[in-house]
């Protein structure tokens, strides 16, 4: 290709549609004499005359009216092909389907305001949740996953992450257990009641377990579920106890989620350290504009969904 120069390409876009060496040289910010050794070089390598002088003007020859039909379109196609990104990216248009990977409260709490704010920006775009079954990064390395959401629980050294928001345990019970009728819940009494334990692996230990070490005591777990939705649906309809993060009990836009299904949320008699919820991606996604703006609004909404959590009150529905 040695003889393609796509700066004539342009070139000539502005002459055929400008008709006038003058207007083509101003558009392109060119002199005026710079420009008629243009055409020179154009009419050398088209072996067409392009314009021809017809009284004070330029008319283009058959051949010209003929590439004046495709020579905007390839301009633009070869000015998009070797700009930056960004620099063609457009979210009203965009069609793509983001696969994300996230637990089940994410989506029960998040997923429809998430899909109706993408919506509303890129009508184009379909969001597509998958099942979290653990934490390998290999989908994420094979372009299965887009976006995974949660804690960050790879060795994988390339995986990029994102803080979204802090979250921590609380304990959840159904609305009117007996647990609360006193305000302050011990870890004696806590500890004494059934208890239903969320484990994507099935393993019978937790940061829960590890912590009752220390005051020698063990809680009586009766079931092991592989989700906190599930787990909690479990204590709404029975005298078991469940911990799940806070922020499985509402956000600013559903605040009543778990009093409307029956469940109020309390401290637990625990020190259990806070923990990062963070989008988590593979850094060939680094500098896509769409995934870029993906993850913006993804990081937003987590924000103002999740702001600081206040101490919870086990003397009424958690908030």
């Amino acid at each position: 290709m040695s003889r393609v120069d796509l700066n004539l390409l342009m070139a000539l876009d502005a002459l055929l549609s400008e008709r006038s060496v003058t207007r083509a040289a101003r558009r392109l910010k060119l002199s005026v004499s710079a420009m008629s050794r243009t055409l020179t070089r154009l009419r050398e390598v088209t072996g067409d005359r392009l314009l021809l002088q017809a009284g004070r003007t330029l008319v283009l020859t058959p051949y010209a009216e003929q590439l004046s039909q495709r020579v905007p379109a390839l301009a633009r196609e070869a000015e998009a092909t070797l700009s930056r990104p960004e620099h063609r990216f457009d979210v009203a248009t965009l069609k793509q389907r983001f696969t994300l990977r996230t637990g089940e409260g994410f989506i029960d709490l998040l997923g429809a305001t998430l899909t109706d704010r993408i919506h509303r920006a890129a009508p184009g775009v379909q969001l597509r949740f998958a099942p979290k079954a653990d934490w390998d990064a290999q989908p994420l390395r094979d372009g299965l996953i887009d976006l995974e959401i949660g804690i960050v629980k790879t060795a994988a050294p390339e995986i990029r992450t994102r803080l979204l928001f802090r979250d921590r345990y609380v304990g959840v019970c159904r609305i009117g257990h007996p647990l609360l009728r006193n305000r302050v819940v011990n870890v004696e009494r806590w500890s004494a009641y059934g208890h239903v334990m969320t484990s994507r692996t099935g393993d019978a230990e937790s940061p829960i377990d590890a912590a009752l070490e220390s005051p020698g005591l063990r809680r009586q777990v009766r079931m092991v579920v592989a989700s906190y939705t599930s787990a909690m649906q479990l204590a709404r309809h029975s005298d078991l106890l469940a911990v799940v993060p806070q922020s499985c009990l509402g956000n600013a836009f559903m605040s009543d989620y778990a009093a409307s299904n029956g469940l109020q949320g309390f401290e637990l008699p625990l020190d259990i350290p806070a923990f990062n919820i963070s989008a988590i991606w593979h850094p060939r996604l680094d500098h896509d504009p769409a995934h870029r703006w993906f993850r913006a609004e993804v990081q937003e909404l987590c924000t103002e969904a999740y702001p600081p959590h206040p101490t919870l009150d086990s003397s009424r529905p958690c908030p």
